[in-house]
């Protein structure tokens, strides 16, 4: 009785019109049209095809609505009709391999599929008490990942980084790589030249087999950005629900955050923090919510955030990093020095990684942190030639294992590793530690060097 009821409030109101009274910036005001929020109509135009359009908000007796497309050949009186009260995206196992647009239609130039069900494009994000907790890692397929800031399934992690230091090609590696039954990507707001870019060479076709690929490209309006986010979380979302483990890579959050910027101060919003109106900072926790585990599947999500400037404390970067459960960071330092990928092992986190791999893999992988904090900390002595070996043994051992710890922070975008693969060379790493420390340590307690102290 509880689907049917559902079913029965999805039925769209055909017949509900009304008239365009006015047209101010990028928004049309409709009057005699009292459709919900977020509904989606079209706009008739005497020359040329109609317009759709969705509800934004209200003003007095007017309907606020910003189009799909361009307003332009749209007059005052235009008809409005409404199309869809309740937003979906129509889903299916057809998706995979497949790349769609915003409103969930093919556009990679293959035949379209008939796609069986249709998915609400807001649903609610899982109930807090319904959602195990994170027991089990996911192979991402990058060994410093894997192995330092290891991720569980249904985790969610923010991939924080300013343009050009490696998102896409760590995506796409994630993609080819990860243990993951399905990959949900999507592009939002990205440059038209790279999505080809993105799904040849750094997806592949290996890739694409187990993918869904969602674009919305920088040209596109902003309701069409905003939408390509929620459409691409439904599609996981219907996936999960089937009972798969889902890898959601999102990018990026910033270009939605912008695109509902855009759309909250045309609808009169007032301006807060840096320009972003509160709509920002309420959408975006409804958004990110909706990943994570449930009693049948998991949405493990990686979401980048292109930080202006470097700045990671701007309003996005810290109100995104606040709702993640981790955030891994790409240095601009380490890229120019072409190490790939760029990742700031010592500033990332991964809230997760405690309750998911054992005792031995933690253990290890604090202490190869502990090396690379003390090389860090007298990077510049050791430079210029400042510092003394025996001063403190544990920069000795790191500079010992210099060359190493990079072999395995380092890794090409062609390599593929497992999980176990990752965590049987960490453990090796950390027992040639223990021997080189073992034998650090007997030379500083043998009787020739106990002599030479003493004289």
């Amino acid at each position: 009785m509880h689907a049917v009821k559902e079913q029965l409030s999805r039925i769209l109101p055909y017949g509900l019109t009304g008239r365009v009274s006015r047209i101010v910036g990028l928004t049309a005001s409709v009057v005699g049209f009292p459709a919900p929020l977020g509904a989606v109509c079209r706009i008739s135009r005497e020359h040329g095809k109609p317009v759709d359009a969705e509800v934004i908000g209200f003003h007095g007796n007017e309907t606020i609505l910003m189009p799909y497309g361009d307003l332009s050949g749209i007059r005052r009186a235009n008809r409005v009709s409404l199309i869809e009260s309740v937003p979906g995206v129509r889903v299916g196992e057809q998706l995979l391999g497949r790349v769609i647009d915003a409103r969930g239609r093919f556009i990679d130039g293959m035949p379209a599929a008939v796609l069986p069900h249709r998915a609400n494009l807001h649903a609610a994000p899982t109930s807090p008490l319904d959602r195990p907790r994170i027991d089990a890692p996911l192979g991402t397929g990058v060994r410093v990942i894997d192995g330092l800031l290891s991720c569980g399934k249904g985790q969610r992690l923010g991939i924080f980084a300013g343009s050009g230091v490696g998102k896409s090609v760590l995506l796409g590696q994630m993609a080819q790589s990860s243990s993951a039954d399905i990959n949900v990507v999507v592009l939002v707001g990205e440059r038209g030249r790279e999505v080809r870019e993105f799904l040849e060479r750094n997806l592949g076709a290996e890739g694409l087999k187990r993918s869904v690929v969602i674009v919305a490209t920088s040209d596109e309006p902003a309701l069409l950005r905003l939408r390509a986010a929620h459409a691409g979380t439904a599609i996981a979302e219907y996936f999960r629900d089937s009972g798969r483990n889902v890898l959601l890579m999102m990018d990026s959050v910033t270009r939605f955050a912008l695109a509902q910027r855009e759309i909250g101060l045309a609808a009169g919003e007032p301006p807060a923090t840096r320009g972003y109106p509160p709509s920002v900072f309420a959408a975006l926790p409804r958004l990110l919510e909706r990943s994570g585990r449930n009693d049948r599947g998991s949405i493990t999500g990686f979401y980048t955030v292109l930080v202006e400037a470097d700045d990671a404390n701007e309003p996005i970067s810290d109100t995104v990093r606040g709702i993640l459960d981790g955030h891994i960071f790409l240095s601009r330092q380490l890229a120019e020095r072409s190490h790939w990928p760029a990742i700031d092992v010592l500033s990332s986190i991964s809230r997760s990684m405690n309750d998911i791999v054992g005792d031995e893999h933690r253990q290890a992988a604090d202490s190869l942190k502990r090396l690379m904090s003390a090389y860090q900390q007298s990077e510049d002595l050791i430079s210029i030639g400042a510092y003394q070996a025996g001063s403190n043994p544990t920069v000795d051992l790191a500079i010992q294992l210099r060359e190493r710890i990079d072999a395995f922070l380092q890794q090409e975008a062609s390599e593929r590793v497992t999980f176990s693969e990752v965590v049987d060379d960490l453990m090796k790493f950390n027992h040639l530690r223990e021997g080189l420390a073992g034998q650090s340590q007997s030379a500083a307690n043998s009787p020739q060097n106990n002599t030479n102290e003493a004289g």
